[in-house]
């Protein structure tokens, strides 16, 4: 197919995830460069164009897909959402957008957010006062529930420690001067294991059983893949929770409890699914690709055509 548009995909390691996109955008005519957050920035002049993307110097791209969002200090972070939320006020589609990517980074606005929404999710508290934060494990401790000390901001496990004993509570520490604590959630059966559900353009498109080899069930972690029929409550809960977030894509956890309840325990804005693509044999980045040119770009083309018509008519 000959090449029409150019995306950027903010990353920084494209690897397999961003290999797979490039191939997928290929085919609906779209060439892709990868480029880092880092390297953007924002041109606050009349003479320039005001978002200035590597590759991109003379026009901006068609669109931008976020695989990855760096860490760093809070002034860095804002900076690297500021960009997002600039390029989609320059009609720019971006996917998942600043919006998105702010309610799922921030693990207490979404816990907030999905208790709002009168969805299942465990009890959870954040807190600034050390004190506090003990008592409340303690109490905790005490009525027989452990639970998980996560920080704010953070993916595939790292930072979590789950507290099980008074003893425990020696070495909790506080993310950053916040401490984000979660009651744990025991699963059905043997073992440990969760459900991750990829949910696209509010679609449950697949599913997979997570098993891991210690409480943490994250793939990086040396969890294993496991496909399974695709439960329509666990896909209209996913679905639920994704658009509580208001996200175009999303990867949602989900574990059955021991009474046999669904609890959300996570919502990523920035899913890996090279795991899940392995199990159940789906062309995943084709489904993105399809999704975002589809529904974004040829929508937004539709429309800057129909308003053209207009004022020349």
């Amino acid at each position: 197919m000959t090449i029409s548009g150019r995306i950027a995909i903010f990353t920084d390691d494209s690897g397999w995830h961003g290999k797979v996109l490039t191939q997928a955008f290929a085919r609906f005519g779209f060439s892709c460069a990868y480029v880092s957050l880092t390297e953007c920035r924002l041109n606050i002049d009349r003479q320039a164009i005001p978002v200035f993307i590597p590759g991109f110097e003379q026009a901006l791209p068609d669109a931008v897909f976020v695989r990855g969002v760096p860490g760093g200090s809070l002034e860095e972070v804002v900076f690297y959402l500021d960009i997002l939320h600039a390029l989609k006020l320059l009609s720019v589609p971006v996917y998942n957008n600043g919006h998105a990517i702010e309610r799922s980074v921030d693990k207490a606005m979404t816990s907030f957010l999905l208790q709002k929404a009168g969805l299942p999710t465990p009890p959870t508290w954040v807190l600034r006062n050390r004190d506090e934060a003990i008592e409340l494990a303690e109490r905790e401790l005490k009525v027989g529930h452990y639970l998980l000390s996560k920080p704010l901001f953070g993916s595939q496990g790292e930072g979590i420690r789950r507290i099980e004993k008074m003893t425990d509570l020696f070495w909790l520490t506080a993310s950053n001067g916040v401490y984000y604590l979660q009651r744990f959630v025991r699963c059905r059966g043997d073992g440990f294991s969760d459900y991750r559900v990829f949910v696209i353009n509010n679609v449950a498109v697949a599913i997979m059983r997570r098993c891991g080899k210690s409480w943490l069930n994250n793939v990086a972690r040396g969890a294993t893949c496991e496909a399974i029929d695709l439960d329509p409550k666990i896909a209209e809960l996913a679905v639920k929770a994704v658009k509580t977030l208001k996200m175009d894509y999303a990867g949602v956890d989900i574990i059955e409890d021991r009474a046999g309840q669904y609890t959300v325990i996570e919502v990523n804005s920035i899913p890996a699914w090279k795991g899940l693509e392995s199990v159940v044999h789906m062309d995943i980045a084709a489904l993105l690709a399809e999704d975002l040119v589809d529904r974004l770009i040829k929508t937004k083309t539709s429309s800057i055509s129909k308003a053209i018509s207009v004022v020349t008519c």
